[in-house]
């Protein structure tokens, strides 16, 4: 399935301004700012932990400002982070998160579990148990030996972190349930959802000294976390003062839930134009979006937090990404009434938004889904003959904008980088400078044996290399042992061998030799996009141009095109996921062992629980998850359809073909970044030098799946917090912005998660609440916009 929308909070580039320099040294077990040389005429790069300044009233307008004036970190070695109780929230938590995300990549509007929420909620047992758990004894020392330290909690919240993402394999496995006849052996569809999500670990792990280690690689994303880690436990006074209100917001918000998630939905998108003219199909199209591919939501108001922050708190979002992604917003509701009423690619003859194939009969009453099936042979192979009698299936003429606009997305970024960022980006590929390259091609390299360097002098180098993040620099000082390379080297063999011996097991069509490339360009794809991701904080979308190359690779064989894209864009996104908080721990000064461990339980106890909610999801909600618009509950959105349409690229998308714009788009995307970059050039403006086609591209495309009624509020807030608040009340926004989206998000998805099984079926049973003028049934939409007699199923 792929994410509805391409860039979280996560993923959006935080822009550079006004960056201060200082030096810096290490001393002792602690960063601190220093003005002159350090003892041994050594300069070090400012760290990003420094302690410069306190001062809440200071606004901050990057994530290096963030953690100047508010993180100050410290490194005590003996905290030990090796406790029962650290195992035992860290098991927890990961079950919690990894049945949740499954739950949530369900819905009709993909929604992303809130890692900030996680190392909150974290905190909030872990000193529950230490206060609850009596110390007497051997048994009472062991399961509580002391006060919940700094350490232990970034051990939960990362092993946490690694179970909360969706594994891509559920969505080939449970397309092979609802398409192609069956699930393949239990055992081996285990054995592959873990496999896809640790082969990403294993690659990230091994190019972890390129990707995490150096100082440029900033990883943003994760300098809130750190800043929220570290304000936890430096001062108990301010941080009970935090919790505070973290416990009311969370409270709030989790009664508030019940309402526009269960008792009155019509709050999940208020449309006044809706409500005044119930029988317009145009009002439908514009403004209806509560319920699922209903429309683009446009002036609605929208009360569930749950839809807000689909893909991450608009609280957290920056300034800059937020008015990039505002203007696709406003540049996708143009595009796609103008493709639809122009009748662009028949867009007329179907549905205004959907994600399935189509039938292109436009004399019938109702639209008809195409028969997935009814054009395979008995091996999952499309059959030619098949094919021409069924016709060449149809796309909506939306769905098709969306694959055009991100696909110029995905390569305009690449010139965007270039343009704009070379210099981060030359910083960040020295490694691949001729002079780097040259060394792998002397015996001597890999003569490992004959390396004369001795632990004392491989350590006083690694302190003295400038380009080493200084935080990394201050846990060799300390002496944390260090993973051998033969761990993740051993993480990725075993995962390969289980991937391959299970795919041929299942008969998933996708040959020895496909399995190899899929794992070649995963790495290969982990240097230029991790790279990118960790200095820029900009997450590329691969999925796209994953489909593709299946599809020109694998002709006829969608579920090899499903497979494929599992082992690439999956395994991409999981190692990204993993490096991310490689550099949190680095950041937090979390013992490499331990990371490993924690990072390799949690990505096996989300996959394990990704399966079982898989497996309960798709037995009780199958009708659901094949149907055109599926409810305000659950969706399947796009399952299968690009892998059946990738699968035959030369009918549908080659140059000549009925929609050769989504290929030819990717050539387009490079070129696009150009004229403002020229315009900058000629005349310097913040204008200019400001837009981010990229990002733009990518949101012109955003509205083409889902629940489109929160995507106002998603601005109104966002710009409230990130413009207003931080602008003019910075001690409110360094104090508590993050505290309060943390008890959004928390408050919101622990309702959810109650909800999917006590009322919304997760179980087998659902539970309606009586239909009234605030829960309509289903013939209405739940804005009251007038429903499109012609969808059927």
């Amino acid at each position: 399935m792929e994410q509805s929308v391409a860039s979280s909070p996560e993923k959006a580039p935080i822009e550079s301004m006004d960056k201060e320099d200082s030096n810096t040294s290490v001393e002792g077990e602690q960063i601190v700012t220093k003005d002159a040389d350090n003892s041994n005429g050594e300069k070090l790069p400012s760290p990003v932990g420094e302690e410069v300044n306190s001062d809440e009233n200071i606004v901050v307008s990057t994530a290096d400002e963030l953690v100047t004036h508010i993180l100050r970190v410290e490194d005590d070695p003996s905290v030990n982070p090796w406790t029962i109780r650290m195992v035992f929230l860290g098991a927890g938590l990961s079950i919690f998160g990894g049945v949740l995300q499954e739950i949530f990549y369900f819905k009709p509007q993909t929604i992303l579990v809130s890692q900030v929420f996680l190392t909150v909620i974290a905190y909030v047992l872990g000193e529950g148990l230490a206060y609850a758990i009596p110390r007497k004894g051997r048994i009472g020392r062991l399961l509580n030996p002391g006060p919940f330290n700094a350490k232990e909690h970034a051990a939960v919240a990362l092993m946490a972190s690694a179970a909360s993402q969706s594994a891509l394999a559920t969505e080939a496995l449970a397309a092979q349930q609802l398409f192609y006849g069956g699930y393949p052996s239990h055992a081996a569809g285990v054995f592959i959802t873990l496999s896809s999500q640790l082969i990403g670990y294993g690659i990230a792990g091994l190019l972890r000294d390129v990707i995490v280690r150096p100082t440029k690689m900033l990883w943003p994303m994760t300098l809130p976390i750190s800043s929220l880690l570290e304000s936890l436990h430096r001062d108990k006074k301010e941080s009970k003062a935090r919790l505070k209100i973290f416990y009311i917001v969370f409270t709030v918000l989790f009664f508030w839930t019940i309402f526009p998630e269960w008792i009155f939905p019509v709050l999940e998108g208020v449309s006044i134009f809706c409500l005044a003219n119930q029988s317009s199909l145009v009002f439908t199209n514009l403004f209806g979006g509560a319920s699922g591919n209903e429309g683009l939501g446009f002036l609605s108001v929208c009360f569930d937090w749950n839809y807000i922050a689909s893909t991450g708190s608009p609280l957290w979002y920056p300034l800059y990404a937020l008015t990039n992604t505002f203007v696709g917003y406003l540049g996708c509701i143009i595009l796609f009434l103008g493709v639809y009423y122009a009748n662009i690619f028949n867009s007329q003859n179907f549905p205004f938004l959907s994600q399935l194939l189509f039938y292109g009969d436009s004399n019938s009453t109702y639209f008809h889904t195409y028969n997935q099936t009814a054009i395979l042979n008995p091996d999952f192979t499309v059959n030619e003959d098949l094919l021409r009698e069924q016709g060449i299936p149809w796309l909506t003429g939306t769905y098709i904008v969306y694959l055009i606009t991100s696909n110029m997305g995905l390569t305009a970024t690449f010139t965007h980088m270039l343009l704009w960022n070379f210099d981060d980006i030359k910083a960040g590929w020295a490694w691949a400078s001729p002079s780097a390259l040259k060394k792998w091609l002397k015996p001597e390299t890999y003569k490992f044996w004959a390396n004369e360097e001795t632990p004392e002098q491989r350590l006083e180098r690694k302190l003295n290399d400038d380009s080493l993040d200084p935080h990394y620099r201050l846990m060799l000082r300390n002496l944390y042992k260090e993973c051998p390379q033969w761990w993740w080297g051993a993480v990725l063999l075993g995962s390969f061998v289980a991937g391959i011996a299970c795919l041929y097991s299942i008969k998933s069509t996708l040959p020895w030799w496909g399995f190899i490339l899929a794992n070649a360009l995963t790495a290969v794809f982990m240097l230029f996009f991790g790279a990118q991701y960790g200095l820029t904080g900009f997450q590329f979308n691969i999925q796209p141009i994953a489909q593709m190359l299946a599809g020109y690779l694998f002709p006829g064989k969608p579920l090899a095109n499903l497979y494929f894209t599992c082992y690439t864009y999956n395994s991409l996104q999981m190692g990204q996921v993993l490096a991310k908080d490689l550099r949190l721990a680095q950041n937090v000064h979390l013992s490499p062992r331990n990371t490993f461990f924690v990072q390799v339980l949690g990505c096996v106890i989300g996959a394990l629980f990704n399966y079982v909610m898989m497996l309960t999801i798709v037995r009780s909600q199958a009708e659901v998850l094949i149907s055109i618009d599926g409810t305000n509950i659950w969706s399947g959105q796009n399952f299968n359809t690009l892998a059946i349409a990738w699968s035959i690229a030369k009918d549908m998308f080659s140059i000549g073909a009925r929609y050769q714009w989504v290929t030819i788009s990717y050539l387009v995307g490079f070129a696009v970044p150009f004229p403002f970059w020229i315009a900058n050039k000629i005349y310097p403006s913040r204008v200019f030098s400001s837009v981010n086609l990229s990002i733009i591209l990518w949101y012109m495309g955003y509205l083409f799946v889902g629940i489109n009624a929160s995507i106002l509020m998603y601005f109104v807030i966002g710009f409230a917090a990130q413009w207003w608040l931080r602008k003019y009340h910075p001690h409110l926004f360094n104090r508590y912005n993050y505290i309060v989206s943390a008890a959004l998000d928390g408050g919101t998805q622990v309702c959810v998660f109650i909800l999917t099984f006590a009322v919304f079926g997760g179980s087998g049973t659902a539970r309606s609440f009586p239909t009234w003028a605030g829960n309509p049934d289903a013939s209405h939409n739940l804005d009251y916009c007038k429903v499109n007699p012609a969808v059927s199923d």
